[in-house]
């Protein structure tokens, strides 16, 4: 990175200079039937913090902290051998299964209707993944009956006898998962794939119109069928889904902290790809209608993959893919969340993967303590502050190269105007390592302006964890030194730091 002692950033921002209202979804999570997300994680029989339903309350209680609009379930590569009947039903009558995608085995005491009343208890609503892998339209389209439908058939009348007399109204669903990965039970070309999700959005809709869809873009940006997948997908589905998803994790294997901090132009690369490729498909169907987007799996993900591969087959709800979090990978995660703001335009959905201890933001000990891990900070603020209008930055920073990216600015930046709280709150990461970056931010279009907290993320160690013991090592704090005079707002930056001004405007 550059030593210069010259470094400093301008950002210019315009209350009618719109990308796009952020949709509350864009800051959605994701539970899977994976490692210890269900069982030890949201739901714990018999821990001292467990409520009558088996839910663990002070795991609850952080997830709220979250607003999370939105979680999708149950996978995920699981769900591509997932039977929904298995989990629903007296729970004494329910049946362990081999789960062929993690290698383990299901005991089916979570599912559907626990699922949804968990939801609702963490103030979320329900993004549910259906199964195209050993299933198809029938499976799907019962589903739906057993979920929405209000009474009168076989379906929602055993919904009905399980407890549940009013639908549970589900209206966001994922048709399959990753079924352009050879790992996944069922893969499937891109013309197969898509004849089966037009044929299964179809009847899914017959049973409920009201419902919306999401069709499976590519696993990540790497697959060799890429992006051509997403086009033949969509000739296929084009009409009958609102929504095509978009899956990338992000790791430092390289210990190269600058291009890791890069990453997030990647996937801003990535998110331009697919919005092109969804509007060739409009213009060759001469469609009206645009097609939005689901990021609904990204995250930094490369830490657990070494412990992962020491883990015995055919367990119940071992430790897998326990990331432990860095203050370098919530860095990572604030400039990620920044790259999504800032095309709200067209990433209307998106899911933090995942939520509780599978590479997740928070962490428990099974009959123990729950505590959160330095990525949980930024997706809190973003998710509390983040919702308004995005605005256009007009950044000027001095950039950096890196082997595989190159002119990366330094300031990584978005701002969102909240016009109904008179507020602009401005999310910025400063990406250098080695020095600190003064920030004047000019919101001439705004009036008078008054700074009302400046919180920071940063420490002096950017390998710096949380644990059980320590969950507080790495933490924000309200000690920024952003201040407004009249109509710009100005700041210093600590090195690799994350930094949310909020600022009241007139």
């Amino acid at each position: 990175m550059d030593n210069s002692n010259a470094i400093r950033a301008e950002m210019t921002v315009d209350k009618d200079f719109q990308i796009g209202e952020v949709d509350k979804r864009l800051f959605g999570s994701f539970i899977e039937h994976l490692g210890r997300a269900v069982y030890g994680g949201i739901y714990e029989p018999g821990h001292p913090k467990a409520d009558g339903q088996g839910f663990r309350t002070d795991v609850l209680e952080l997830i709220q902290a979250l607003q999370v609009p939105i979680i999708r379930y149950p996978g995920g590569n699981f769900v591509s051998g997932y039977d929904w009947r298995d989990g629903i039903g007296p729970l004494e009558e329910r049946k362990s299964r081999l789960e062929l995608a993690w290698r383990t085995i299901e005991p089916n005491r979570f599912g559907l209707n626990e699922f949804v009343d968990w939801s609702k208890a963490a103030g979320s609503e329900v993004m549910w993944a259906v199964n195209l892998g050993t299933h198809g339209p029938e499976e799907a389209r019962s589903l739906v009956e057993y979920a929405n439908h209000p009474s009168g058939t076989y379906w929602s009348d055993l919904r009905k006898s399980h407890g549940y007399d009013k639908p549970h109204g589900i209206k966001t669903w994922c048709l399959g998962n990753e079924m352009d990965g050879p790992w996944q039970i069922g893969h499937k070309t891109a013309a197969e794939y898509g004849r089966i999700a037009c044929e299964t959005a179809k009847v899914m809709k017959w049973v409920d119109p009201s419902i919306e869809l999401v069709a499976c873009g590519s696993s990540n940006l790497h697959m060799p069928s890429y992006p051509e997948w997403e086009a033949v997908v969509l000739d296929h589905t084009y009409d009958h889904v609102e929504y095509l998803s978009l899956h990338q994790y992000y790791g430092n294997a390289e210990q190269d902290t600058p291009l890791f901090l890069a990453r997030s132009l990647q996937m801003e690369q990535f998110i331009a790809s697919v919005a092109a490729t969804c509007d060739y498909v409009k213009a060759k169907k001469r469609s009206r209608k645009t097609m939005n987007l689901s990021f609904d799996e990204w995250n930094v993900w490369f830490h657990s993959h070494e412990a992962d591969t020491r883990i015995e087959p055919w367990q119940t709800a071992p430790p897998q893919l326990e990331d432990v979090y860095t203050m370098e990978d919530a860095l990572v995660v604030g400039c990620l969340l920044i790259a999504l703001m800032k095309h709200a335009d067209r990433v209307k959905m998106a899911c933090l993967a995942q939520l509780v201890n599978v590479i997740a933001p928070i962490m428990t000990e099974t009959g123990g303590k729950a505590w959160v891990q330095p990525i949980y900070y930024p997706f809190l603020h973003a998710s509390l502050y983040g919702r308004g209008q995005a605005l256009v930055p007009l950044v000027k920073s001095p950039k950096y190269d890196t082997k595989e990216v190159t002119d990366v600015p330094y300031l990584e930046s978005i701002a969102v105007y909240n016009e109904e709280a008179s507020q602009v709150t401005v999310f910025a990461v400063n990406r250098s390592i080695e020095q600190p970056l003064p920030l004047t931010v000019d919101l001439r279009s705004f009036g008078t302006c008054s700074v009302i907290e400046h919180l920071v993320l940063e420490h002096a160690d950017l390998k710096a964890v949380n644990t059980s013991g320590d969950p507080d090592q790495v933490a924000p704090h309200k000690l920024g030194n952003a201040k407004a005079d009249g109509t710009v707002v100005q700041a210093q930056l600590g090195k690799a730091s994350w930094n949310v001004i909020r600022v009241s405007v007139k």
